[in-house]
């Protein structure tokens, strides 16, 4: 079970870690942040003797990566690559492999506390259900479950709190400072229409050699030897996955580099001309980017090109609304009375909507509500309208807005590929910005924090 825990918040198919991830209610946050044997930072604890019980791994700014963190992350990482089939590089890259990732969470913790983020008892358990959902079983035998598989339920809500926290800090501090405007949308529908990969989706996996913005030629060299030296071990055969562990310094490294199912236009601008061109299995070469050298592997890739075509109503409604002078039973035959008005062809429904709506939004309109898909409305105004034919008026029925009566005056088949395009557009571009801006913003705070390293 403990691998299903993890693989139950991984990202699915077409899943942006940073590009579509919207508030704390995505929860594919958890999918791309969640990592065991993450902890808050701890000191140095000495019993009443003066006896030893924990060693500092690494000092980072004012708190500290312990030893046993550490052990207990490798531990951790160990398992899940043999889950997996991945051998484990050796202990010394892996060590320091995951005490860079302890050490690069700590700070962004410490930056997430600085900027006063905090996660709630009500939305840690929100998050803690979905992880039980996820996994076919009641939240409360969440608890008993994880024991099973040697994990503390304590310790797991730390390390949820944790995630959630840092999650929320990259949303803070990246995403919500993504601008995508209509004439980058606009180029980005002309720039694939003349790609094949705009139906196409890619299983992509990456190394990053990376490099701070003020790397010297020296580091820039050391950097592409070293991307070069990787980059001839996975054409040679190497396992890219443990390649990515050993040597990878990007956010997934730990997961083999996977960076998950993307569609075409959803691809990171910098890798839209290259894994287009790949077969699947085959290797890059090495690619410089703003944040270092990439290495990409095209693990698989699919098509599927379709057009959405939705069912459309054109409704349009008057609603009365209960108050102290008019209970549910007036407000209902005062619209049984309208009704009957309109159909023996006293008055207009139109002019009846305007003058005594209590919609504000559809008043003015004569109650028109235009063209929508039915999934739009409330379930109860969807079934109303579902049990119309075209020119019908319903009986008064009730939603929590208050009391209704709707008339159907058309419906149609409509091709919302235009419109979905234009949106996809646009999740793709904050994907593509996200992936780039999420790894130099990481990068930066590495630089700019205080980190020693003492073991491990």
């Amino acid at each position: 079970m403990r691998r299903l825990f993890r693989s139950s918040l991984r990202p699915g198919p077409g899943a942006r870690s940073p590009g579509t991830v919207c508030a704390l209610g995505a929860l594919a946050l958890l999918a791309v942040l969640l990592v065991p044997g993450q902890a808050r930072a701890q000191t140095r604890q000495i019993s009443s003797q003066g006896e030893l019980l924990d060693r500092i791994a690494a000092v980072v700014n004012n708190g500290v990566v312990l030893e046993s963190q550490l052990d207990n992350r490798v531990k951790e990482v160990k398992a899940q690559l043999q889950a997996e089939g991945l051998t484990p590089p050796p202990e010394g890259v892996l060590r320091k492999q995951v005490l860079n990732s302890l050490i690069l969470e700590q700070v962004q913790l410490q930056q997430a506390e600085q900027e006063g983020i905090t996660i709630s008892d009500d939305e840690l358990n929100s998050a803690l259900q979905e992880v039980a959902r996820r996994n076919h079983i009641a939240f409360a035998d969440l608890p008993t479950a994880l024991a099973q598989e040697g994990i503390n339920y304590a310790s797991y809500r730390d390390q949820m709190r944790d995630q959630l926290m840092i999650g929320l800090l990259r949303q803070r501090d990246v995403l919500q400072r993504i601008v995508v405007t209509p004439r980058e949308i606009d180029q980005f529908l002309a720039r694939q229409a003349k790609r094949p990969s705009a139906g196409a989706e890619y299983d992509v996996s990456q190394i990053l050699i990376a490099l701070s913005s003020d790397a010297t030629p020296a580091q820039i060299a050391a950097a592409r030897h070293l991307a070069s030296k990787v980059d001839r071990l996975a054409k040679a055969g190497k396992n890219f996955a443990s390649l990515a562990v050993a040597y990878s310094n990007a956010s997934d490294a730990l997961k083999g580099g996977n960076l998950g199912w993307r569609k075409g236009t959803e691809l990171p601008t910098f890798m839209t001309n290259i894994i287009p061109r790949l077969k699947p299995g085959q290797v890059s070469g090495v690619v410089r980017t703003p944040s270092g050298f990439h290495i990409f592997k095209l693990d698989h890739v699919r098509r599927n090109e379709k057009r959405d075509i939705i069912e459309q109503v054109h409704v349009r409604h008057i609603l009365l609304i209960p108050n102290a002078l008019q209970d549910n039973a007036t407000v209902r035959e005062r619209l049984e009375k309208i009704r009957r008005n309109i159909l023996a062809g006293k008055v207009k429904f139109s002019v009846e909507a305007a003058s005594v709506s209590q919609d504000p939004g559809s008043a003015s309109e004569g109650g028109n509500l235009g063209w929508q898909s039915p999934s739009v409305f409330t379930p109860r105004f969807a079934d109303a309208i579902a049990k119309l034919k075209v020119g019908q008026i319903s009986r008064p029925f009730q939603t929590r807005y208050g009391w209704h009566i709707v008339q159907l005056l058309g419906r149609r088949k409509y091709d919302e590929t235009k419109e979905m395009k234009r949106l996809q557009a646009m999740e793709a571009i904050r994907a593509s910005k996200a992936d780039e801006d999420t790894e130099l913003w990481l990068q930066r705070l590495r630089d700019e924090a205080y980190v020693k390293v003492l073991n491990g």
